[in-house]
Order: C-alpha cells, then structure tokens, then sequence
C-alpha cells in the first residue's frame, strides 16, 4: 500500500488567535502562529517571557497578556 504525502500542518496567524473567544492558548497554537519550533514555546514558558498559567498538568498560555506582547491586543 503506497501512501501519500504528508499533510501540511495547521497554522495559525496573530489575527486568527486575535479573533477567538477562548480565554487561552495553547503551546501548540502559539508555536504555529509565531512559526516557531514548541519546543522554543516551552522554553519562552519557562523564563517567562510567555505568560502561562497551570492548571493540573496543563500549561496554558493567557490569550490576551500574550497579544499584547506583540502589540497584537487592541
């Protein structure tokens, strides 16, 4: 059975996370809308230039702290 080509990855832009309802994001979606690898998401976590709250095992990023980062909130 041959299979085919991968498909692409899903992404994000600052104005699509801009136009959501949801209070926060997650590391995933912040790697894709900044294109960059999640793992330089966990380390921007863990210095804190990304705000993130825990909840359980969970890391979320605060949807709106993480726009105005980017002058991205107004």
């Amino acid at each position: 059975m041959k299979m085919g080509a991968p498909s692409p990855t899903p992404t994000l832009s600052i104005e699509d996370i801009k136009n959501m309802s949801s209070m926060a994001i997650t590391r995933t979606q912040v790697s894709q809308a900044l294109g960059i690898d999640p793992r330089t998401v966990r380390i921007g976590i863990e210095d804190g230039t990304i705000p993130s709250v825990r909840i359980g095992r969970r890391i979320l990023i605060p949807r709106l702290p993480f726009l105005a980062i980017f002058g991205a909130d107004a």
